[in-house]
């Protein structure tokens, strides 16, 4: 095996050891549409229409992923969902 083969393979091996989680958001009965949207929008970084759509799919299925990536990026995210009275769980 070459240098570079070694270099390549233990840059394969840090690369899955990143472990992706979810922001899942849920349906409840007293936020707005608009306000899931604005906060959507200003706490996850979606554009209005995913932000839109990510509502339409949390009233109609129960929840729905927000946001993905690693853990330290989604814990203050999803804190501020809570915070604007959201509903929202890291799994």
């Amino acid at each position: 095996m070459s240098s570079k083969e070694k270099v390549s393979e233990e840059v394969l091996l840090d690369e899955q050891q990143v472990t992706v989680n979810e922001i899942v958001l849920f349906n409840d009965d007293v936020n707005t549409f608009e306000h899931v949207i604005d906060t959507l929008v200003n706490v996850c970084e979606h554009t209005p229409e995913q932000a839109e759509q990510c509502s339409l799919i949390v009233h109609y299925n129960g929840k729905c992923t927000v946001k993905t990536g690693e853990y330290n990026d989604l814990k203050p995210r999803c804190t501020r969902l809570l915070q604007a009275g959201l509903s929202a769980e890291i799994i």
